[in-house]
């Protein structure tokens, strides 16, 4: 099967979204599969204003147009709202074209927490623009409800996974580690204001606090918190032996649809500490992650669960599985491709 993915987050970003995409596409081309990204590094492109790493593609509908027509697509996927996502979906309304989106991010709450204003101004946005497709891919239960509340459907199911090879318990954590008073407290992810990071350093559970990533919000927070320990972005190996050294991940981020992040630790055999909202509420289980309001009251309780609990918990997701709920849910571009050309994922 041709699958034509279209999403304004990608390499060099470092996001959840993008993870997500490269590990499906490598599983979906391992089946079998021709997958095309369309994605802001072939377009010109300019920074994401407050958020200079994210570039935003200058591209019009049939400049992203001759890409999809070029490969000739069985389906097109439309990952991401921002202005690739908007140029491939006019595009494919005027030709009258079938496509399937996803919503990763809390949206409105993101643009709410940068500008100051309420969520409802934005949720009309995000219903117009997947309005049109023939099913919109969901990660949770949560969320889902929440789009349903909105206006938004049809739904479908499209759970995340983790690369269990890397993210495992047996690195030899960073030196930094065995000089820390433990608890050692562990986030990881961007450093910006939508993430609530601001939450996770401020807690008062006694321990050392590390803050794995980079973003906007860096230099402002070293400066704020002094005795927090920022070690910058970290990737695959590096980043695994974060997560194994740490006693305790926290989670503070309210805006995130699922978090990747949190099934990464408990791979590596590390509890969650987070807030009882969408993402938490749905991917973790009591064995493996605490939630409460409180976050010292979610430290403490993770702190007590078994971490062999927690790796066999993380150890379930998977991205043949996630590959395969992605594949279930496309559409074929025009209704007389032949739906047998989508096979299955080999798990």
């Amino acid at each position: 099967m041709r699958i034509a993915l279209i999403t304004d987050a990608w390499k060099p970003q470092v996001n959840g979204v993008g993870r997500t995409l490269a590990s499906v596409s490598e599983r979906l081309r391992l089946a079998g599969h021709e997958v095309e990204l369309i994605e802001p590094g072939q377009f010109t492109s300019v920074p994401c204003p407050t958020y200079s790493e994210i570039r935003l593609a200058l591209a019009w509908p049939h400049q992203v147009g001759r890409r999809i027509e070029r490969f000739a697509p069985d389906a097109i996927h439309i990952a991401t709202e921002g202005p690739l996502g908007w140029a491939a979906r006019n595009w494919c309304i005027r030709r009258g074209l079938s496509f399937t989106t996803a919503y990763h991010t809390q949206f409105p709450d993101y643009v709410a927490r940068r500008t100051g204003l309420p969520a409802s101004l934005f949720w009309p946005a995000i219903r117009r623009f997947h309005r049109p497709s023939t099913a919109v891919m969901v990660a949770t239960q949560t969320i889902r409800d929440e789009l349903s509340a909105q206006g938004i459907g049809p739904l479908a199911h499209w759970s995340r996974g983790v690369d269990v090879a890397t993210f495992q318990p047996d690195h030899v954590p960073p030196d930094l580690f065995f000089k820390l008073k433990r608890p050692i407290q562990l986030y990881v992810g961007r450093v910006s204001v939508e993430k609530n990071i601001e939450a996770f350093l401020a807690n008062t559970h006694p321990g050392s606090k590390v803050v794995v990533g980079d973003g906007p919000a860096l230099a402002s927070l070293q400066e704020r918190y002094p005795q927090a320990h920022f070690l910058g972005r970290r990737t695959g190996e590096a980043l695994a032996a974060c997560y194994a050294g740490a006693d305790v991940f926290v989670f503070p981020s309210r805006t995130d649809t699922f978090g990747l992040v949190m099934i990464e630790a408990l791979a590596c055999g590390t509890p969650v500490a987070a807030f009882p909202v969408a993402g938490p509420l749905d991917v973790l289980s009591p064995e493996a992650g605490a939630m409460s309001e409180s976050l010292e009251e979610a430290i403490a309780v993770a702190l007590s669960l078994r971490r062999d609990d927690c790796l066999a918990y993380g150890r379930s997701f998977s991205w043949e599985a996630s590959a395969q709920q992605f594949l279930s849910a496309l559409q074929p571009a025009l209704e007389e491709v032949n739906s047998a050309r989508m096979t299955p994922v080999a798990a």
